[in-house]
């Protein structure tokens, strides 16, 4: 027999989603039958498939010792890069500067060096993080910005954190501030636009919607003018409802596409500015609940930026057309 005891970090699961992380090894049918024939135990009690698991909940294995056995550890993050922008940290979360053109999570393109891996490096290698000493904790991004686009990225340091952050977000008790530049001057000089957008997964694509019809779903961006200068413009954004591409696709279908976006804009019009990154980035966090968020509620009220945007630097000098 051997005992778990579930640490903070483990808390809220249900037994066998737990069990399934801890003991790669054991198969789920085995696992189910041997909850049933009280070969694990709770508390020393019958455990139930749909338990929730409390800090200091004890788990009795009365199952074989081979299902114990783990492989030795090779960490693919370690192969990560070291660097990271770290706008603030505490014991709690990291608010990290994604710079365009790295991944947040691994795909077909990238597996190891993502923004997720290194953050699993920096962390272990400050001995913040020991994947063996964790049942079934990792560090986790909270938001994902595409690779294309640059801006403010939330990683949980600890299991309470990442599910208070996704609550919070969940909740739209977050507020995200976008700059982006783009083609042409919008109609006004500030507004609100609505529609309705619907999603095509085949080709990865949104398209806005101006009545609502199957499947699309309703979304609001609003939009400030920061400066307009030689056929271009610098936005502030405020994500007022939080769907796919929705900045991208929303500015564009009033003629303003982003500089620099070939899905929703034209390549030959990009082409003359000799850039090929998507000018827009998620420069503003601001944390406003609405209710007693737990462990993060000292982050109420407060909020975190990027200090220099590099494309609104170029904008604000000119630079931008330097190459044009």
């Amino acid at each position: 027999m051997q005992t778990i005891t579930i640490r903070p970090n483990d808390a809220g699961q249900r037994l066998d989603k737990f069990l399934s992380k801890s003991l790669p090894n054991l198969p789920q049918t085995l696992l189910y039958k041997y909850i049933r024939l009280k070969r694990i135990k709770r508390n020393g009690k019958r455990a139930q498939i749909s338990d929730r698991l409390q800090a200091g909940d004890t788990i009795e294995l009365y199952i074989a010792d081979e299902f114990f056995e783990k492989p030795r550890p090779q960490y693919d993050f370690l192969r990560a890069a070291k660097h990271l922008d770290i706008l603030y940290e505490d014991e709690n979360l990291l608010l990290l500067n994604k710079k365009v053109g790295l991944l947040s999570h691994p795909d077909d393109t990238e597996y190891v060096d993502t923004l997720i891996g290194r953050v699993k490096r920096y962390l272990y290698e400050k001995g913040e993080y020991d994947p063996e000493a964790e049942q079934s904790f990792t560090p986790s991004l909270v938001n994902r910005i595409d690779r294309n686009t640059c801006g403010i990225v939330m990683a949980a340091k600890n299991a309470e954190a990442l599910r208070v952050l996704n609550h919070i977000v969940k909740t739209r008790q977050l507020h995200k501030e976008y700059l982006c530049v783009v083609h042409g001057t919008p109609p006004k000089s500030e507004d609100t636009l609505c529609g309705f957008l619907r999603k095509d997964e085949k080709k990865n694509k949104v398209e806005v919607l101006r009545f609502p019809a199957p499947g699309a779903k309703e979304i609001r961006t609003h939009y400030r003018v920061v400066e307009t200068y030689s056929g271009l413009s610098l936005l502030q954004i405020e994500l007022l409802t939080g769907r796919t591409h929705q900045i991208r696709a929303h500015l564009a279908s009033i003629g303003c596409p982003l500089l620099g976006d070939g899905k929703y804009g034209t390549n030959a019009r990009n082409k003359a500015y000799g850039y090929k990154k998507q000018f827009l980035c998620s420069y503003r966090l601001t944390f406003d609940f609405s209710e007693d968020c737990g462990a993060l509620q000292y982050l109420d009220g407060r909020r975190f930026s990027i200090p220099d945007v590099w494309f609104e630097t170029a904008f604000r000098d000119r630079s931008l057309w330097e190459s044009t």
